[in-house]
């Protein structure tokens, strides 16, 4: 009994999403888990019939951390991690994909809606989102290029909520906590048979744990669909997102121990970032329009066209940004079901176009206003692909999978500020050689309750604009594209009655002309082709009830009621290849900076009838190397923090939650987020002290 129970602790966050228990009757007692769809490469399938790892989290994990910030929900995720330098500065890595991220989010294609979200030119504005406005996100780990183009760190789908039909709500809600945390925002959402729209807006402000960190940020999510016809469905999704945060900067080991809320110093040659005013600033509108088309049962086409626009202000140690933005672009998908020798065959076949065009001017950094213009860059990035797969149901629960992608990349970058005293003026053009990303998978299905699978994939990541093109104003004409393999095993399934949730995946993913990053004296990252790299690693959780009555539905307006556990571990043996110049010289055969050996997530959920709920968790990160040479390690850690509150639904239609929670309740000192290979070794970004929240959330349904 004692070590069931122990098993039953051990469950990954992911898995729970994909799990939650639905309502059941009175006189049931086991948990009868839904077999839920995800997107994956494409297919649409249950999980446990998906030759992939993923994983899911939705709005109600979301809701079980602090609704500041994403990162600790998507830290459960085993093999997954969000990590936040300054408020709001995000960086995400899969499986090891932040190594080339000193800042933002690179690798990692991403998608919002089903609009491309990852820009043209390879960078992807994730603090565009604000966690109230995210329904679902489905994290596909490995190279997805067979059918999302370039990047071999992996996959991020982000979905707003659904609004389900016949549903007609308004709510409003608040929240306010440590280092001058203020959040409000207001819902309004309403469904028909055939029609659902939706808006949101969310404010979030925060005065910072660090100097130089405070935090605005206003986001504005509109969503619509319609049925056109018996055929035809029309959807279309708005984003309005308005933030500035400033940047504290990174500290040496000394100035991190001494007073982590400090931002970074300067001297009377070289200011720091309070003299200098460093913050980031940006207007971002986007809007998208999908076209879906059911010509028959069997065939379906879907079309995303996209349009988006972005002014940023951005003063750095030395210089100070001025980028304005435009991105246009689509995706369509057609797929078709049909028969081959009595068995299901699934065919897609569709592709990706965008198009970027960007003014970049840079000025020197006067005390956080603009001086003497340095230069002035038009840069204009067009990339796309063409894509297709087969999926075969085979005999004997055999499912394979077959896919490959075709991916064409070109930047043209004119220094235009040159024009007038070189009539040749500055530019460069760039044209990555035609590359093809195929992927062959193998699912078995043994049960309902259980199913292995194996896959190969390649993948290529093509430098971005911005590693390329530094903010020294340097031209790195000579960088190449990433090109890997991965290879991958996983299963996935449940016992005693889907009361206990498993999934496993051990993968070794071979990278070669690996992008690295270091900083030079002025904060500025530079880039640099340095080898090739092992990834390898496991990747595992359990989840599951250990209480659970037999009036398990409660009062309306709770989920599932009982005491559920989850955790989520990963094992990471990531390493430089033979001959590996890092930054510091050869580095064969070291760690890979910024990559954790082991992580783990954990906790419980708890909720009874009459609405009270706990939802407390841990999260460990074991000691990580923060430079190519391994001569300087930033300590592992382990953070414990706790959500609870009550909620209930009142007459009907009145929903009310009301919430408080405690984040790093130790007051444990780490840094999530470090800058590898730092000139200077300011590797650090502290992360916050101990903090409290607390709000509520009041609803009304028609």
């Amino acid at each position: 009994m004692t070590l069931r129970y122990f098993l039953l602790l051990l469950a990954p966050l992911g898995a729970r999403a994909q799990t939650a228990a639905p309502p059941l009757p009175d006189t049931a007692r086991t948990v009868r888990l839904p077999d839920v769809p995800v997107t994956g490469y494409g297919q649409r399938l249950p999980l446990r019939r998906t030759a992939a790892a993923i994983g899911v989290i939705d709005a109600q994990t979301i809701d079980r951390f602090n609704p500041a910030a994403l990162t600790q929900a998507v830290n459960t995720l085993p093999g997954v991690r969000l990590e936040e330098r300054a408020t709001a500065s995000y960086r995400l890595s899969i499986r090891g994909s932040t190594l080339r991220s000193p800042f933002g989010v690179r690798n990692v294609k991403t998608y919002y809606n089903g609009i491309p979200f990852t820009d043209a030119g390879g960078t992807t504005p994730l603090n565009l989102l604000d966690p109230a406005i995210i329904g679902r996100l489905e994290v596909v780990k490995g190279p997805g290029g067979s059918v999302y183009g370039a990047g071999t760190g992996g996959v991020a789908l982000f979905e707003t909520p659904a609004v389900a039909a016949g549903t007609a709500r308004a709510s409003a809600g608040a929240t306010v906590g440590s280092y001058g945390l203020l959040r409000y925002g207001a819902t309004a959402e309403a469904a028909g048979p055939t029609s659902a729209v939706r808006a949101q807006y969310a404010h979030q402000q925060l005065d910072g744990y660090r100097q130089q960190s405070n935090l605005r940020r206003d986001v504005l999510a509109l969503d619509a669909r319609t049925a056109a016809g018996d055929k035809t469905t029309l959807a279309a999704h708005f984003l309005y997102t308005d933030i500035n945060y400033q940047l504290p900067g990174g500290l040496t080991r000394a100035q991190f121990e001494a007073d982590p809320r400090q931002a970074r110093p300067g001297a009377a040659a070289a200011p720091g970032t309070v003299a200098q005013r460093t913050f980031y600033a940006s207007r971002t509108a986007l809007l998208g329009l999908t076209h879906t088309y059911q010509f028959s049962d069997a065939l379906g086409l879907e079309t995303t066209l996209y349009g988006s626009g972005t002014a940023i202000r951005t003063p750095y140690l030395v210089d100070y940004e001025r980028d304005t933005g435009l991105g246009l672009g689509g995706r369509t998908a057609l797929r078709y079901r049909t028969a081959l020798a009595g068995r299901v065959l699934r065919l897609q076949a569709g592709g990706e176009y965008q198009f970027g065009f960007v003014d970049g001017r840079s000025y020197a950094n006067l005390a956080g206003t603009p001086g003497a213009l340095r230069y002035n860059d038009e840069i204009t990035t067009t990339t796309g692909f063409a894509f297709a797969q087969a999926d075969y149901e085979l005999p004997a629960g055999l499912f394979l999978t077959v896919a490959a992608s075709y991916n064409r990349l070109h930047y043209n970058i004119e220094r235009v500020s040159d024009a007038l005293a070189r009539p040749d003026a500055y530019r460069f053009q760039r044209s990555f050689r035609p590359e093809v990303s195929p992927r062959v998978a193998l699912l078995k299905e043994f049960s309902p309750a259980a199913s292995v699978y194996a896959s190969v994939s390649t993948g290529f990541s093509p430098p971005t604009v911005e590693e390329i093109r530094p903010s020294d104003g340097s031209l790195n004409g000579g960088l190449q594209a990433e090109r890997g393999v991965s290879y991958e095993v996983g299963a996935r399934g449940g016992f005693f009655a889907n009361r206990l949730r498993y999934e496993v995946a051990v993968f070794d993913f071979e990278l070669r002309q690996t992008i690295t990053s270091s900083t030079t004296a002025q904060g500025i990252a530079v880039f640099n082709n340095a080898g090739a790299t092992h990834q390898r690693g496991v990747e595992a959780g359990l989840s599951g009830w250990l209480w659970q009555p037999a009036d398990a539905p409660g009062a309306p307006g709770q989920g599932p009621r009982g005491l559920r556990a989850w955790a989520s571990f990963a094992y990471n043996n990531f390493r430089f290849g033979s001959a590996y110049v890092g930054a510091g010289g050869d580095a064969s055969g070291n760690r890979l900076p910024g990559t954790a050996p082991q992580t783990l997530s954990a906790g419980l959920d708890f909720s009874e009838r009459t609405g009270f709920y706990l939802s407390p968790s841990l999260g460990h990160q074991a000691s990580i190397q923060l430079n190519d040479a391994n001569s300087a390690a930033a300590a592992g850690y382990w953070v414990y923090g706790a959500r609870g509150g009550w909620r209930r639904t009142l007459a009907g239609h009145l929903a009310v939650n009301l919430f408080a929670g405690l984040d790093n309740a130790f007051d444990r000192r780490y840094s999530l987020g470090n800058d590898l290979n730092a000139f200077g070794n300011r590797f650090f970004q502290p992360a916050p002290g101990r903090s409290y929240y607390g709000g509520a959330q009041v609803g009304w349904a028609w």
